[in-house]
């Protein structure tokens, strides 16, 4: 695996969480259809690439003694499971004008579970001529892991705002993320079957890699997006401020 993969992983993750962060904030500081945008937005950009790209950038760089294909349908599946859970957590967590602690903890343990489900449902995706087995307490602390990491995320989108918090924060989910992940490769044996056919080389890992790529390249416009709109409070001073420059003007033809 070496060192290249996990940094590249790390790095997939942190930008997505970093996307993810600004959208929350964006969120909290607007209403209506521009706030349930920037939570769709924070849902794809945490669940989709700074969780399920992450994992299977980790995934692309992984030997495991053989030959390894992907069934497309089942990782596209794990996909959708970590943008959805995320966009649960998210949607439990951010309520409006509420302070209580039960939201936040009901969103980590929502999103941990299913960010959990998300990486073994794709490590089913795997087709491997090969016995694989997990080791249970291993697997347990991964779950732990998810939904310690998942509550600490969440936390960050209702709490963090301004630039150098945001990267501070984002650099936190990234090593949370990652370390999921990692734990719960630990827990994975692989034992290599001599006795069936090789699996031949194809096209997944291929497709998944223009996957994430396309998601990074989307996510670094959106990222660019986000930090040149104005939030609606933004909005509303730069109105203000029009409002005062009409009138100081209109006083002035009069005077």
């Amino acid at each position: 695996m070496g060192t290249v993969t996990p940094i590249i992983a790390y790095l997939v993750a942190f930008l997505g969480s970093a996307l993810g962060l600004l959208s929350s904030e964006r969120a909290r500081n607007t209403s209506g259809a521009l706030r349930n945008w920037w939570l769709t937005v924070a849902a794809i950009s945490i669940g989709g690439l700074g969780i399920w790209g992450m994992h299977f950038t980790a995934m692309l760089g992984t030997w495991m003694g053989t030959n390894v294909a992907y069934d497309i349908l089942i990782t596209l599946s794990s996909m959708v499971v970590a943008i959805v859970v995320v966009g649960i957590g998210l949607l439990i967590a951010l309520r409006r004008d509420d302070e209580r602690f039960w939201p936040l903890a009901a969103g980590g343990l929502v999103t941990g579970l299913g960010v959990a489900g998300m990486h073994y449902t794709g490590m089913s995706a795997i087709v491997i001529n090969a016995e694989i087995s997990y080791k249970t307490t291993t697997v347990v602390i991964s779950i732990a892991i998810a939904v310690v990491a998942a509550t600490a995320a969440l936390w960050f989108t209702k709490e963090v705002s301004g630039p150098l918090t945001v990267l501070g924060a984002s650099l936190v989910m990234a090593l949370a993320v990652t370390g999921m992940h990692y734990t719960g490769m630990h827990a994975m044996s692989v034992k290599v079957s001599q006795s069936t056919a090789l699996i031949p080389e194809n096209a997944e890992e291929l497709i998944m890699s223009l996957i994430i790529g396309g998601a990074g390249f989307s996510v670094i416009i959106i990222f660019m997006l986000a930090l040149t709109s104005p939030d609606e409070e933004g909005r509303e001073d730069t109105e203000q401020l029009d409002r005062v420059l009409r009138r100081t003007e209109s006083r002035g033809l009069t005077t």
